[in-house]
Protein backbone atom coordinates (compact mmCIF):
# COMPACT_ATOMS: atom_id res chain seq x y z
CA UNK A 1 0.00 0.00 0.00
CA UNK A 2 1.40 3.22 -0.98
CA UNK A 3 1.51 6.18 1.38
CA UNK A 4 -1.01 8.32 -0.14
CA UNK A 5 -3.62 5.19 0.14
CA UNK A 6 -2.67 4.92 3.69
CA UNK A 7 -2.53 8.21 4.60
CA UNK A 8 -6.12 8.28 3.01
CA UNK A 9 -7.30 4.59 5.18
CA UNK A 10 -6.11 6.49 8.64
CA UNK A 11 -8.57 9.57 7.55
CA UNK A 12 -11.44 7.54 6.70
CA UNK A 13 -10.98 5.62 10.26
CA UNK A 14 -11.08 8.88 12.08
CA UNK A 15 -14.24 9.53 10.76
CA UNK A 16 -15.18 6.40 11.99
CA UNK A 17 -13.67 5.89 15.34
CA UNK A 18 -13.70 2.40 17.25
CA UNK A 19 -15.79 2.11 20.78
CA UNK A 20 -13.66 2.90 23.98
CA UNK A 21 -13.66 -0.39 25.55
CA UNK A 22 -14.85 -0.69 29.15
CA UNK A 23 -13.01 -0.37 32.23
CA UNK A 24 -11.24 -4.05 32.83
CA UNK A 25 -11.51 -5.30 36.71
CA UNK A 26 -8.15 -3.37 37.36
CA UNK A 27 -9.69 0.13 36.69
CA UNK A 28 -13.11 -0.87 37.91
CA UNK A 29 -12.45 -1.98 41.40
CA UNK A 30 -11.54 1.09 43.03
CA UNK A 31 -14.90 1.95 42.41
CA UNK A 32 -16.50 -0.92 43.78
CA UNK A 33 -14.67 -1.72 47.29
CA UNK A 34 -15.99 1.27 48.65
CA UNK A 35 -19.32 0.10 48.41
CA UNK A 36 -18.59 -3.18 49.65
CA UNK A 37 -18.94 -3.37 53.43
CA UNK A 38 -18.76 -5.98 56.07
CA UNK A 39 -21.87 -7.01 58.74
CA UNK A 40 -22.13 -7.92 62.08
CA UNK A 41 -22.64 -6.76 65.36
CA UNK A 42 -20.52 -3.86 67.44
CA UNK A 43 -20.88 -3.26 71.50
CA UNK A 44 -18.91 -0.86 73.55
CA UNK A 45 -18.42 -3.05 76.17
CA UNK A 46 -16.91 -6.27 74.43
CA UNK A 47 -13.37 -6.86 72.51
CA UNK A 48 -13.34 -6.48 70.08
CA UNK A 49 -16.52 -4.36 69.93
CA UNK A 50 -17.13 -4.84 66.17
CA UNK A 51 -17.62 -8.35 64.90
CA UNK A 52 -18.00 -9.34 61.23
CA UNK A 53 -20.38 -12.32 60.33
CA UNK A 54 -20.57 -12.08 56.82
CA UNK A 55 -20.22 -9.03 53.33
CA UNK A 56 -22.85 -6.59 52.44
CA UNK A 57 -22.95 -4.28 49.73
CA UNK A 58 -24.16 -0.55 49.40
CA UNK A 59 -27.30 0.17 47.09
CA UNK A 60 -30.10 2.99 46.55
CA UNK A 61 -29.24 6.42 47.89
CA UNK A 62 -26.19 5.22 49.58
CA UNK A 63 -28.05 4.82 52.97
CA UNK A 64 -28.86 1.23 52.43
CA UNK A 65 -27.24 -1.71 52.37
CA UNK A 66 -27.78 -5.50 51.21
CA UNK A 67 -27.12 -9.03 52.50
CA UNK A 68 -27.77 -12.45 52.85
CA UNK A 69 -30.94 -12.81 55.42
CA UNK A 70 -28.84 -15.23 57.30
CA UNK A 71 -25.77 -12.97 57.61
CA UNK A 72 -27.44 -10.71 60.84
CA UNK A 73 -28.16 -12.73 63.68
CA UNK A 74 -31.61 -13.74 64.74
CA UNK A 75 -31.29 -11.61 68.02
CA UNK A 76 -28.92 -8.41 69.72
CA UNK A 77 -27.88 -8.55 73.24
CA UNK A 78 -29.69 -5.03 74.10
CA UNK A 79 -28.60 -5.62 77.66
CA UNK A 80 -24.86 -5.13 76.69
CA UNK A 81 -25.58 -2.64 74.39
CA UNK A 82 -24.93 -4.36 71.55
CA UNK A 83 -26.41 -3.58 67.95
CA UNK A 84 -26.57 -4.44 64.29
CA UNK A 85 -23.62 -3.11 62.35
CA UNK A 86 -22.23 -2.41 59.02
CA UNK A 87 -18.35 -1.30 58.78
CA UNK A 88 -15.84 -0.39 55.91
CA UNK A 89 -12.41 0.50 55.70
CA UNK A 90 -11.68 4.12 54.14
CA UNK A 91 -8.55 6.57 54.55
CA UNK A 92 -8.97 7.26 58.31
CA UNK A 93 -9.52 3.92 59.19
CA UNK A 94 -12.38 1.38 59.88
CA UNK A 95 -15.67 2.69 60.36
CA UNK A 96 -18.54 1.27 61.95
CA UNK A 97 -22.27 2.28 61.72
CA UNK A 98 -25.16 1.06 63.33
CA UNK A 99 -27.70 -0.42 61.11
CA UNK A 100 -31.36 -1.84 61.05
CA UNK A 101 -33.47 -4.20 58.77
CA UNK A 102 -35.88 -2.70 56.98
CA UNK A 103 -37.12 -5.50 54.76
CA UNK A 104 -36.67 -8.95 55.17
CA UNK A 105 -37.16 -12.20 52.16
CA UNK A 106 -36.11 -15.06 54.24
CA UNK A 107 -37.53 -17.21 51.23
CA UNK A 108 -34.47 -15.67 48.51
CA UNK A 109 -32.33 -15.30 52.01
CA UNK A 110 -32.31 -11.29 51.46
CA UNK A 111 -32.44 -8.63 53.70
CA UNK A 112 -32.02 -4.93 53.32
CA UNK A 113 -30.42 -2.88 56.20
CA UNK A 114 -30.78 1.26 56.78
CA UNK A 115 -27.52 2.75 57.84
CA UNK A 116 -26.99 6.02 60.01
CA UNK A 117 -24.73 9.13 58.61
CA UNK A 118 -23.71 10.12 55.68
CA UNK A 119 -24.46 8.29 52.24
CA UNK A 120 -21.84 6.00 51.24
CA UNK A 121 -21.23 5.48 47.30
CA UNK A 122 -23.59 2.71 46.12
CA UNK A 123 -23.30 -0.34 43.65
CA UNK A 124 -25.59 0.12 40.21
CA UNK A 125 -27.47 -3.12 40.17
CA UNK A 126 -28.20 -5.02 36.59
CA UNK A 127 -30.68 -7.37 35.19
CA UNK A 128 -29.84 -11.19 36.14
CA UNK A 129 -32.53 -11.96 33.26
CA UNK A 130 -29.94 -10.96 30.69
CA UNK A 131 -26.99 -13.32 32.51
CA UNK A 132 -25.65 -16.61 30.40
CA UNK A 133 -24.65 -19.37 31.30
CA UNK A 134 -20.35 -19.35 30.56
CA UNK A 135 -20.14 -15.49 31.27
CA UNK A 136 -17.53 -14.17 33.36
CA UNK A 137 -17.93 -12.19 36.81
CA UNK A 138 -16.24 -11.61 39.82
CA UNK A 139 -17.49 -10.90 43.73
CA UNK A 140 -15.87 -8.78 46.42
CA UNK A 141 -16.01 -9.97 49.52
CA UNK A 142 -14.54 -10.78 53.33
CA UNK A 143 -14.13 -14.78 52.80
CA UNK A 144 -12.52 -15.44 56.51
CA UNK A 145 -13.94 -12.27 57.74
CA UNK A 146 -11.95 -10.04 59.49
CA UNK A 147 -9.18 -12.48 60.28
CA UNK A 148 -6.30 -10.42 58.04
CA UNK A 149 -7.98 -7.22 58.94
CA UNK A 150 -11.52 -5.74 57.25
CA UNK A 151 -9.74 -5.76 53.41
CA UNK A 152 -12.08 -7.00 50.80
CA UNK A 153 -10.86 -9.80 48.48
CA UNK A 154 -12.08 -10.19 45.04
CA UNK A 155 -12.39 -13.40 43.04
CA UNK A 156 -13.09 -14.31 39.17
CA UNK A 157 -16.55 -16.76 38.74
CA UNK A 158 -17.54 -17.93 35.96
CA UNK A 159 -21.90 -18.85 35.71
CA UNK A 160 -21.19 -22.24 35.59
CA UNK A 161 -25.59 -23.02 35.26
CA UNK A 162 -28.75 -21.31 36.03
CA UNK A 163 -31.00 -23.57 38.03
CA UNK A 164 -33.71 -24.14 40.71
CA UNK A 165 -32.14 -23.38 44.36
CA UNK A 166 -34.17 -27.16 45.64
CA UNK A 167 -32.47 -30.01 45.68
CA UNK A 168 -34.15 -33.64 47.24
CA UNK A 169 -33.51 -34.47 51.13
CA UNK A 170 -31.29 -37.90 51.21
CA UNK A 171 -34.48 -38.87 53.77
CA UNK A 172 -37.79 -37.61 55.26
CA UNK A 173 -36.17 -36.81 58.73
CA UNK A 174 -34.07 -34.13 57.11
CA UNK A 175 -37.02 -32.09 55.86
CA UNK A 176 -37.38 -28.82 57.54
CA UNK A 177 -40.35 -26.48 56.87
CA UNK A 178 -37.92 -24.85 54.46
CA UNK A 179 -37.31 -27.01 52.56
CA UNK A 180 -40.99 -27.77 52.02
CA UNK A 181 -41.24 -24.41 51.41
CA UNK A 182 -38.42 -24.27 48.72
CA UNK A 183 -39.48 -27.37 47.02
CA UNK A 184 -43.27 -26.06 46.27
CA UNK A 185 -42.01 -22.63 45.04
CA UNK A 186 -38.41 -23.31 43.66
CA UNK A 187 -36.72 -20.15 42.30
CA UNK A 188 -33.46 -20.08 39.72
CA UNK A 189 -30.07 -19.76 41.56
CA UNK A 190 -26.78 -19.05 39.61
CA UNK A 191 -24.21 -21.87 40.32
CA UNK A 192 -20.81 -20.25 39.99
CA UNK A 193 -16.85 -22.19 39.16
CA UNK A 194 -15.69 -20.29 42.41
CA UNK A 195 -14.28 -20.47 45.61
CA UNK A 196 -16.84 -18.41 48.22
CA UNK A 197 -16.08 -19.09 52.31
CA UNK A 198 -18.45 -18.39 54.79
CA UNK A 199 -17.95 -14.78 55.32
CA UNK A 200 -18.21 -14.17 51.30
CA UNK A 201 -22.21 -14.35 52.09
CA UNK A 202 -23.98 -11.29 50.73
CA UNK A 203 -20.93 -10.46 48.43
CA UNK A 204 -22.16 -8.65 45.26
CA UNK A 205 -21.18 -10.82 41.92
CA UNK A 206 -21.03 -7.88 39.34
CA UNK A 207 -20.01 -7.84 35.78
CA UNK A 208 -16.41 -6.76 35.36
CA UNK A 209 -16.93 -4.19 32.31
CA UNK A 210 -20.04 -2.39 33.43
CA UNK A 211 -19.53 -2.65 37.51
CA UNK A 212 -23.16 -3.46 37.76
CA UNK A 213 -24.14 -6.41 39.92
CA UNK A 214 -25.81 -9.56 38.91
CA UNK A 215 -26.22 -11.45 42.15
CA UNK A 216 -25.55 -11.89 45.56
CA UNK A 217 -23.22 -14.92 46.86
CA UNK A 218 -25.68 -16.77 49.60
CA UNK A 219 -23.86 -20.30 49.91
CA UNK A 220 -21.32 -23.00 49.21
CA UNK A 221 -21.20 -26.62 48.26
CA UNK A 222 -20.14 -28.62 50.98
CA UNK A 223 -18.41 -31.35 50.28
CA UNK A 224 -18.28 -32.89 53.43
CA UNK A 225 -18.06 -31.47 56.97
CA UNK A 226 -18.95 -27.69 57.47
CA UNK A 227 -15.26 -27.88 59.23
CA UNK A 228 -14.05 -28.93 55.25
CA UNK A 229 -15.02 -25.71 54.13
CA UNK A 230 -12.02 -23.81 54.62
CA UNK A 231 -9.50 -26.71 54.03
CA UNK A 232 -10.77 -28.04 51.22
CA UNK A 233 -13.22 -25.93 49.69
CA UNK A 234 -15.40 -27.52 46.07
CA UNK A 235 -15.17 -24.84 44.19
CA UNK A 236 -18.64 -24.32 43.55
CA UNK A 237 -20.76 -21.39 45.14
CA UNK A 238 -24.51 -20.11 44.61
CA UNK A 239 -25.93 -17.05 44.12
CA UNK A 240 -29.38 -15.36 44.11
CA UNK A 241 -29.96 -13.23 40.56
CA UNK A 242 -29.92 -9.43 41.23
CA UNK A 243 -33.44 -9.20 40.33
CA UNK A 244 -34.77 -10.28 43.91
CA UNK A 245 -33.07 -7.65 45.27
CA UNK A 246 -34.61 -5.05 42.93
CA UNK A 247 -37.99 -6.82 44.63
CA UNK A 248 -36.53 -5.97 47.82
CA UNK A 249 -36.37 -2.50 46.94
CA UNK A 250 -39.26 -1.94 45.72
CA UNK A 251 -40.66 -3.69 49.09
CA UNK A 252 -39.14 -0.56 50.65
CA UNK A 253 -40.29 2.08 48.42
CA UNK A 254 -36.80 3.04 46.97
CA UNK A 255 -36.25 2.94 42.89
CA UNK A 256 -33.84 0.04 42.33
Amino acid sequence: MSSRNFSRLLAFLCLFPMPAARAGIVDLLPGIKPSVVGVGTQSPIRSPRARLAGTGFVVADGHYVVTNAHVPPPYVDMEHDETLAVMRRDRDGVEVRRAEKVVNDPDHDLVLLRIEGDPWPALKLGNSDLAREGQQFFFTGYPIGAVLGLYPVTNRAGLAAVAPIYNPVPAVHNLTPRLIHQASNPFLMFQLDATAYPGNSGSPVYDPESGEVMAVINSVFVKGSRESVLKDPSGISYAIPVNYVRALLERAGLAP
